[in-house]
């Protein structure tokens, strides 16, 4: 099948280049071919046409289901994490029903309860930390996101499980770290359980034990129905479908699966990268305390999320180092053009999130971070997506920015921090994100 703007280097370099620096592979490919290219990567068939322009992704995106197909089939790279029954995983009908039944936990009343319990977790975990010596801030982000998640989406507080969950999750999460581990959810071959030592079979004991939490979780619940619960998790028990069914375990296990490592990984990594650049320009941070200066010494978390210079820095953080670099694949239905060039059915398109943050005509000096760009110019959902777009757009992306606003505000007005180093900190592959390769080394200063 021809696809357009074919990469040249040979298909098995262009796979190893993608997993280990897929910055420096998309930013190469992007110099000779700007707005869209075909590329032989791991993971999503053979060739696959990256759509680096907001107009190609607007087409792709507004036509889903009529001329391009949002295959759940295309996400299965996730299915050793995510299982089969995740909204990931589904399509079509069965797609639309379950986003239906997940997306009011993310609106209304029940993001201003959750506000408290982000603010609370932030000040415990960093209470904890050491002053006058390094720490990694991406651990200590992971922490409060794990901890928000486990609150949020579970409701379970302390004891046992909570502990345990932590534990697994982190152990779990862990293993995707660096571009040589991520390649095993590239390369199916290598996903192979050579006992607990190795590192697929360290993946997969660790999967059964959270497995086994989360199922002895919903056993509990079934048997003490509780009507006050504010938590995700209840709110999914208690959901029936348009036939009046309700999720099975199994639905459960893997939704709550998608919740855990969508929300998580994804939110610590961009509120490390939101500390880093703030505290790598001083005149930045000077702004946003005189911002937050101005809502008195208790402000209320509705109030945090409607600052605009806040807005403006976490937008900016998104846009420079999106967390996920691509948008869900989508496969086409019919001969169809775009951007000039004949796509014949079958083809599979990505929108490229990474490249698009990084165009010239868009954002000028791309590498530069400036936060003023979003008090500007109004940029379109094609222009400045991070959670992705169309059917398949980030769930959670409500609590993830709420969060990430919360938590900066927290930090900053209660402690003074320090870039441990002046090294530059430079994206790197984890599993299917993008996150600061040395996980941002700070200090808190104490007196």
């Amino acid at each position: 099948m021809q696809t357009p703007n074919q990469i040249k280097t040979p298909s098995f370099i262009q796979k190893i280049q993608w997993v280990a620096d897929p910055v420096g592979y998309m930013e190469t490919a992007a110099q000779e071919y700007p707005d869209i290219f075909s590329a032989q990567v791991v993971g999503f068939g053979n060739n696959l046409v990256f759509v680096n322009h907001p107009q190609g992704v607007q087409e792709i995106l507004t036509n889903d289901r009529k001329k391009f197909v949002a295959a759940g089939k295309e996400n299965r790279i996730l299915q050793p994490l995510l299982g089969d029954y995740s909204v990931i995983m589904l399509e079509g009908d069965r797609h639309r029903q379950r986003r239906k039944l997940v997306m009011p936990s993310f609106h209304g009343d029940r993001m201003r309860n959750y506000g408290e319990i982000i603010r609370e977790i932030t000040t415990k975990v960093w209470s904890q930390l050491p002053t006058n010596q390094p720490f990694t801030t991406r651990t200590a982000t992971q922490n409060i996101s794990l901890q928000v998640i486990l609150q949020t989406v579970f409701g379970v507080y302390e004891g046992e499980r909570s502990q345990q969950l932590l534990k697994n999750l982190s152990l779990m999460a862990d293993i995707f770290r660096s571009p040589l581990t991520s390649s095993f959810l590239f390369f199916p071959s290598l996903q192979t359980d050579l006992g607990p030592w190795s590192p697929w079979g360290n993946f997969l004991r660790n999967r059964q034990k959270v497995d086994q939490l989360i199922y002895a979780e919903i056993r509990e619940r079934r048997q003490q129905t509780d009507e006050n619960r504010i938590d995700i998790l209840s709110l999914l028990m208690s959901a029936k479908d348009e036939n009046g069914n309700s999720m099975t375990d199994q639905e459960l296990r893997d939704e709550l699966m998608t919740l855990l490592f969508a929300g998580y990984e994804t939110t610590a990594t961009a509120m490390a990268w939101g500390l880093y650049w703030i505290h790598k320009h001083p005149e930045i941070k000077e702004k946003l305390l005189q911002e937050l200066h101005t809502l008195g010494d208790t402000p209320d978390p509705m109030s945090i999320f409607r600052l605009p210079y806040l807005t403006a820095v976490c937008n900016e953080t998104l846009r420079i180092h999106p967390v996920a670099m691509l948008t869900f694949p989508r496969v086409v239905k019919e001969p169809v053009e775009l951007l000039g060039y004949a796509l014949a059915p079958g083809t599979v398109l990505m929108g490229c999130m990474y490249l698009i943050h990084q165009r010239q005509d868009l954002y000028p000096e791309p590498k530069q971070f400036k936060p003023e760009r979003f008090l500007e110019r109004q940029y379109s959902p094609y222009e400045f997506m991070p959670f992705g777009g169309g059917v398949r757009r980030c769930l959670g992306e409500a609590l993830a920015v709420f969060e990430m606003k919360l938590v900066l505000a927290t930090i900053l007005s209660r402690y003074e921090l320090a870039l441990a180093d002046t090294k530059p900190e430079i994206p790197q592959r984890r599993g299917v994100t993008l996150a600061p390769g040395r996980g941002v080394k700070m200090l808190i200063n104490g007196n």
